[in-house]
Parts: structure tokens; sequence; C-alpha cells
């Protein structure tokens, strides 16, 4: 039997209640199977894709690219069917298109008038799939009241396919909408021969004898002219002076909604700056050192290590020296929550904006893991292929700002975290080393804290002793 199933927006996870839809994958007509991506949407935490759980033909869609639909909302509906033979998955849809036996065969679902799926089932066979022009002599086009309630619609639909059966048997068309095109335009579906699978008429096929039907069709006959009457020549008539068009305004100011990943951002910084009585200091570092480090570590052969790795690693250090920092405040039981494992969060900037990705458990890893985690998580921000797991959960953000070209900045903390690393662009400057003015590769570093997990006493140790490793690599090997 035949039914026409109502895919709803699932629940992406994480306490998720809406999402935006930004890209469709399929349209009205399109032949889907279990388990296929049909729409691409945006959520508060990732971009993305839906799979349908349903095998069969797309009747409808809600929602245009944009649209913000909350959980449980009706994505799309999808006509599935099975003959009696057929078999279906665990959750009840088809586990795919039925593919309808040749007419006549003996013993087949084509004979048993209760086990054919209405409207569907008797296309013509793969070697006489073919489209077929609608001719001039078409009845004129049906078109359905605009103010026709829902009720009536499905009734009207089922007459008509009730209609088909009797006259010629089931028309091979399961989708309201080909049937709701063909009446408007006056086609007739049993002069139409599918191209889907098993002769199905999809929507393309309609609308290709619509186009057909349009093109065939006879101009319409001039009108005669009027006979010549004696009298003065008429007066030729007035030519309108041409006027210049109106230029449309533009409009005083262009409003971007806030919502999505930006919206998220946005209301996590508004938070944090409402909630985090934060405080931030500084200090240059020469990093001339480290420097030389990493480029005799990617010397010696095998991944290379990235700078960010090894300033997160000198971070893993300075937390386990002032764990003050590697903590959130419940603010519900006024209690300080000191935090064992260090899940490292980095800024990173998109098309679609400022998204933290979490290395996790980065006390447990070597440069070179920390190397590999932050080029992945990189490259998947990038693509809008973060998963909502992978922004999430982290204790302690690093902010490289350096990248942008500048030397300093005031960061707002990651809410819950109490506290965020920023490090500024290195650039060669007269520094005083050994006794003597030398030209040395010099950064800025600063750390943003919230004070109520800790004094300025605290995060300027731990700030000195992230530019002390900075400056002496070797310092690091006490820790390791």
């Amino acid at each position: 039997m035949a039914q026409v199933l109502e895919f709803r927006l699932p629940d992406l996870g994480e306490g998720l209640t809406e999402a935006e839809i930004v890209r469709w994958l399929v349209a009205v007509g399109d032949v889907v199977e279990v388990d296929q991506p049909v729409v691409e949407v945006e959520t508060a935490k990732a971009m993305v894709e839906v799979p349908c759980p349903y095998g069969g033909v797309v009747t409808a869609r809600f929602g245009e690219e944009g649209t913000e639909l909350p959980v449980g909302a009706p994505l799309l509906t999808v006509a599935v069917g099975a003959a009696a033979t057929g078999t279906t998955t665990g959750n009840g849809s088809s586990g795919g298109m039925p593919s309808a036996p040749a007419a006549g065969t003996p013993g087949t679902a084509a004979e048993s008038s209760g086990n054919v799926l209405v409207g569907y089932g008797t296309g013509a066979p793969a070697a006489r799939r073919r489209r077929v022009r609608p001719t001039a002599s078409a009845p004129a086009a049906r078109v359905a009241p605009a103010d026709e309630p829902a009720g009536a619609a499905e009734a009207r639909v089922a007459a008509d396919i009730a209609d088909d059966t009797e006259q010629s048997g089931p028309v091979p068309v399961i989708s309201p909408l080909v049937r709701r095109l063909a009446r408007e335009y006056g086609l007739d579906l049993r002069q139409l021969s599918g191209s889907g699978p098993d002769g199905l008429i999809l929507r393309a096929d309609v609308e290709y004898a619509m186009r057909a039907a349009g093109a065939a069709a006879p101009a319409a006959p001039a009108a005669p002219a009027p006979a010549a009457v004696p009298g003065p020549a008429p007066r030729p008539p007035a030519v309108p002076t041409p006027t210049a068009a109106p230029v449309p305004a533009a409009p005083a100011a262009e409003r971007i909604p806030l919502r999505g990943v930006r919206g998220t951002m946005a209301d996590k910084l508004s938070r944090s700056r409402s909630e985090i009585p934060d405080a931030t200091c500084w200090v240059d570092a020469d990093a001339t050192e480290l420097l030389a480090a990493r480029a005799a570590m990617n010397a010696a052969g095998g991944p290379k290590i990235s700078l960010i790795a090894l300033l997160a690693r000198i971070c893993v250090a300075a937390l386990a020296r002032h764990p003050e920092l590697n903590a959130t405040v419940d603010t519900a039981a006024r209690e300080i929550v000191r935090l064992r494992d260090v899940h490292i969060g980095f800024a990173a900037q998109t098309g679609r904006g400022l998204v933290v990705p979490v290395v996790k458990d980065a006390h447990r890893r070597s440069a070179e893991s920390l190397t590999g985690e932050f080029a992945r998580l990189t490259e998947a921000a990038r693509e809008g292929r973060l998963s909502p797991a992978e922004l999430t959960g982290g204790t302690f953000t690093l902010n490289n700002y350096g990248v942008f070209g500048v030397d300093g900045s005031t960061p707002i903390i990651n809410h819950p975290e109490a506290a965020m690393l920023g490090v500024g662009r290195i650039v060669p400057k007269p520094w005083v080393h050994q006794g003597e003015l030398a030209v040395r590769q010099v950064v800025q570093l600063s750390l943003t804290f919230d004070h109520r997990v800790c004094d300025g006493g605290t995060a300027g140790g731990f700030l000195r002793y992230v530019a002390d490793c900075v400056e002496q690599p070797a310092i690091l090997l006490r820790s390791l």
C-alpha cells in the first residue's frame, strides 16, 4: 500500500532547539533513498546534513533557505510504498522504491487489485520509457480554487487517483504535486511515460510536457483589418515626453540576523561580560629561542610541529602549576569547580563567524599529537564540518590574534571558562639580550582571567611562567 510520510526536523543533540535551513539537497519530485541527506542546516553549534529515514519521492518541502525551524517541525513529506512481497526497514518505512513487475505477468502484484500501490506500479518497460509530447488538443487547464480547504484537496486528489484507476489502471504517479500540475495545465498523465524508476512520472516529466505543449500551441489568428472609410486622414497619436524613471532610495541601514553560530557566540560573549568580573595582565617575551627550538624539531624529520601546538603544550604545563585557572564558577552553588582534565579551545575565524574548536585531553598529548589535532579541527571549522561535541567542553582557551597582524588584545573570556591566553604577532624588535642591545623576535602575551577564581598574584605567576617557557623552552623539560 502507498502512504505519504512526514519527516520532521530531528533532535540534533546538545540541547539544540532550532536550526536554520542553509541549503536544500533535494527538490520536490526527486527520488530519495533511505538515509540520503536531504537538507543542510545550521544549528547554534555547527552545520550538519540531515538524512531522511524514508525512501520514495519527495512530495513537499517546508521552509525556504534561510528559514529557522524548531525541532519537531515538518521538513518534508515522502511518498513511499512497496508491493505485497516487499520488505520494510525497522522504522516502518520502505527500504527503497519498489520495482513494479511487468503488466500481465502471472502471479504479480499487477493482477491483485488489493495489493497494488494506487497510482504506481504499472509503468512502461524500460525499453519503452520516453516523454510523450502532449497534443494541441489537450483539454483546458483546471485550476484549483485558492481558498480550497485542506480536506477538500485530499479528497480531490483521491478522486483523481480513483478515476485514473477506473479508466485504464493506476497511473504511475505517487506525488500529489505532479497530479496537481498536470490537472492545472490540462495534461493527461496516461499519455506520459515517466523517467523515474519503473516508469514513475516525476515533476520534471510534467514540466517537460508543459513546455512542449506551449511550443506546439498554434499562434492566435490576427484580427482582420477594419475596412477603409473615406474621410480626413487621422491625426497621428501624440508621443509622450519621456521622463526619468524614479531611482529607488538606498536603504539607510542593513540588518543582519544574529542567529546560528554567530548568534550563539553573541549570546556567550554577552553573558561572559555580564557575569564574569574579568581582568587582564600582559608581558612582552623574547620568542627567539622558541622559534629556534621549533626549527630544530622540524629539521629532525617527521611531521612538522606548529607554533600553536608548542604554545598549547606550554599552557598545559602552566595550568599544572596554577590549577586555579583551569576552573569554572558554579554561581548557583557559589562554588569554584577546579577541573582535572585540560581541554584547550582555540579561536578560529571562519566565513560563518568566530568558532572555538576544542582539543580534548590536551594534557595527555605530545606536541606532535597537538599539531595534528589543531590542523584537523581548523580544516573542519573552515568547511563547517565541526560537530557540536568538538565545539563544547573547553576548560581553557588559547587565542592567537597575532595572525591578524596585531600585537595585543583584551579578549572576552569564553564562558564558562576562567581564563584565556592571548598571543600577539612575533616581530623583530630591539631587545636587551645578555646585557647587550640586539634585534630579537618579540611577542606580547596577555592573560584575561576571572577575578573570582584567583587574584592578580596567581594570574601574574601563570603568565610569567608561560613567558619564561617561551624565552627558554628547556624549562618545559622539568614538567615532561
